[in-house]
């Protein structure tokens, strides 16, 4: 099976840089952006499996980067992050297809599992449509 690549969004550099020293430390395939629009551009050019995504930004918030993910990148798996208690921003994201959420400031083990449950997700969805393809043949 392939290594998992994740993509952390989040417009905190000092959130945003610990969480990916602590990934890397665990050999974790990990890339960082501040923004949903440097998110986008970067997706456009890179395969990546899971986006881990600030629901709170400045410019393009995370729910209409979800939205955008979910338009363009349909099979790339979303965690919804937040440090604000909000359940309709998280109802909402849920319903847009996101693939979880948690809260600021979560466990990074409980980060960990949910993202390499989303990658198993994305590659299921992924052999089904091979499977299909093939069947089509």
């Amino acid at each position: 099976m392939t290594q998992m690549k994740l993509l952390l969004v989040d417009d905190e550099s000092d959130f945003l840089n610990t969480l990916l020293k602590r990934m890397k430390r665990r050999n974790v395939e990990v890339q960082g952006v501040g923004s949903g629009e440097s998110a986008l551009a970067w997706l456009k050019t890179h395969a990546t499996d899971v986006v881990i995504l600030d629901v709170r930004m400045p410019g393009m918030d995370g729910i209409e980067t979800l939205r955008e993910i979910k338009r363009h990148f349909p099979l790339t798996e979303v965690i919804m992050l937040t440090g604000h208690a909000s359940m309709e921003v998280a109802i909402e994201g849920m319903e847009m297809g996101a693939f979880d959420y948690l809260m600021k400031p979560m466990d990074m083990d409980e980060l960990l599992y949910k993202a390499e449950d989303a990658f198993k997700k994305k590659n299921i969805h992924e052999g089904k449509i091979q499977q299909m393809a093939q069947q089509l043949r």
